[in-house]
């Protein structure tokens, strides 16, 4: 894949800006001069080895410690993206917490070239005090309460935050409702999916006008057809979802089942029954619910077929043990 990377956003710098006042004020009939832009650099191929994240609770306080990292994955079979990541992993880590607990969020930035930051949807924080940039080879530390319960996206928020999304840095936390859900004793299984998009490697011109390569389901476009879902006949699945985008909406839909239950944003308040499709916006999620009947292959994707055909499925593969039999995996 060609990569055409955008490094520096400040095409002036101070002196520059300085240079241009300085020559309209002493011309000031004239038009002020032009600077042309210089040629972007390329940036140096780094890809960190994986860092684990660290999370530990006392109490009620959670102490989360990821890493923002440049990795190299794999996006689809033979086709790799020089990836800016949480943990070395696009989608990051699942985090999973309780409403009411106290997050304790520390970051560690590698990446020598760039800040990065944290932007987390679950909770309630001023950004431009808890969600701020972290400078290369430094490290944050911030503090924020998860009251809202529910499933939610996580995300670089620094600027362009476009750059950052597109480029790898998003994920999904999981804030469990202080009672659970109603439903809680029926679900016999549960997984989670990351809806995201890659386009053209660290092309800003792709991520904002062009169409996206892949749209993939945790990452990338086979590993859940690969090794999928696993449930028994009869069994009520949970699955936590989130469409991270950037840019597309999701249509989530599972084939050969309707949702008994869906609670959008994962707020056990927000439920719906009986539903088809659910409609996810870029940064939006749900938690849905469904029962299998018969054993066989169902497939799980956004019904923006389009999308769906650039890898945005997954397999749930329901036989009498549970147990994955090998056989091959439906297409749809």
């Amino acid at each position: 894949m060609k990569s055409r990377n955008i490094l520096k956003w400040s095409l002036l710098g101070l002196s520059g800006l300085v240079m241009i006042a300085a020559a309209w004020f002493a011309f000031p009939s004239e038009e002020p001069p032009v600077r042309e832009a210089a040629p972007h650099e390329e940036a140096p191929h780094i890809n960190h080895p994986p860092v684990e994240p660290v999370v530990h609770r006392e109490g009620n306080t959670v102490h989360i410690e990821m890493t923002a990292q440049r990795t190299d994955i794999e996006i689809s079979e033979g086709v790799t993206y020089n990836a800016w990541t949480f943990n070395g992993t696009a989608p990051g880590p699942v985090l999973r917490v309780k409403q009411g607990d106290q997050l304790e969020f520390t970051l560690n930035n590698l990446d020598p070239d760039m800040p990065h930051s944290m932007d987390f949807h679950a909770v309630h924080a001023a950004p431009s005090q808890k969600f701020v940039e972290v400078m290369p080879d430094e490290q944050g530390t911030f503090t924020y309460p998860a009251d809202t319960p529910g499933v939610f996206m996580y995300h670089c928020g620094v600027s362009p935050v476009l750059l950052h999304v597109a480029n790898g840095m998003y994920g999904m936390i999981i804030v469990e409702p202080k009672d659970g859900y109603p439903t809680d004793a029926d679900i016999d299984q549960e997984y989670t999916i990351v809806q995201s998009e890659w386009y053209a490697e660290n092309d800003m011109d792709a991520f904002q006008q062009g169409d996206p390569e892949y749209v993939v389901f945790n990452g990338d476009d086979h590993t859940l057809k690969e090794h999928p879902f696993l449930a028994k006949i009869g069994d009520k699945v949970r699955l936590y979802v989130v469409n991270v985008g950037p840019n597309h909406v999701s249509s989530f839909h599972v084939v050969g089942t309707t949702f008994d239950h869906v609670y959008l944003d994962g707020n056990p308040k927000n439920e719906l029954y009986g539903m088809q499709t659910v409609l996810l916006p870029a940064g939006g999620g749900a938690v849905v619910e469904f029962t299998v009947t018969e054993e066989g292959d169902y497939p799980i994707l956004t019904h923006q077929l389009n999308d769906a055909y650039l890898g945005a499925t997954a397999i749930l593969r329901v036989t009498r043990d549970g147990k994955d039999n090998g056989a091959p995996a439906m297409s749809h």
